[in-house]
């Protein structure tokens, strides 16, 4: 990382220098493979101690103003605040650009997830053979079978009909 330094009405001592190039030495882990240049601004005016960091990154630029009675205290506030800038910056390009999903979000094992149908789908189980019966013979067919219902023709008319068990323990017979 590149630093420039500039001070209004103070001198930029080494031990400032120092003091900057050590904070950032801490975060310089979330500009990891793009170089950054920093450009530190001091000031005191009127016994407040008045720190700017303006740092280009990327293609973008963070700023972070901080006024306090001293001005190490003034540096270190300033560059917490470019930390969090940074750190939202990364978060986001993380997020957005990539499409990834974020480490703090469990993600279930694939195997375990059954995908939900959209749609219901229409699923062949059985053919039936369909006979010429009568109504009754059709009855005692369904009371000896396991289904609650069944599918036969009409000996009567020859249409095909339905004939199903109700709750009421009755027989419900559906023509065409």
């Amino acid at each position: 990382m590149k630093f420039e330094y500039t001070g209004r009405h103070i001198d930029v001592t080494p031990a400032l220098r120092s003091h900057v190039e050590n904070h950032f030495e801490r975060i310089n882990h979330l500009f990891n493979g793009k170089p950054a240049k920093a450009h530190v601004i001091i000031e005191v005016e009127r016994g407040r101690h008045r720190s700017e960091i303006i740092l280009n990154w990327r293609n973008d630029v963070l700023t972070a103003t901080t006024s306090n009675s001293d001005m190490y205290q003034s540096l270190s506030q300033t560059i917490d605040k470019i930390e969090k800038q940074a750190l939202k910056l990364k978060n986001k390009v993380i997020d957005k650009s990539h499409r990834a999903k974020r480490a703090t979000t469990i993600v279930p094992n694939p195997a375990d997830v059954k995908p939900e149908p959209s749609t219901p789908r229409v699923i062949r189980t059985r053919r039936y053979a369909v006979k010429p019966v009568t109504v009754d013979e059709a009855a005692m067919m369904l009371s000896d079978g396991g289904d609650g219902f069944l599918v036969f023709r009409n000996a009567e008319n020859q249409k095909i009909s339905v004939i199903h068990t109700r709750k009421d323990g009755n027989y419900g017979l559906i023509e065409p």
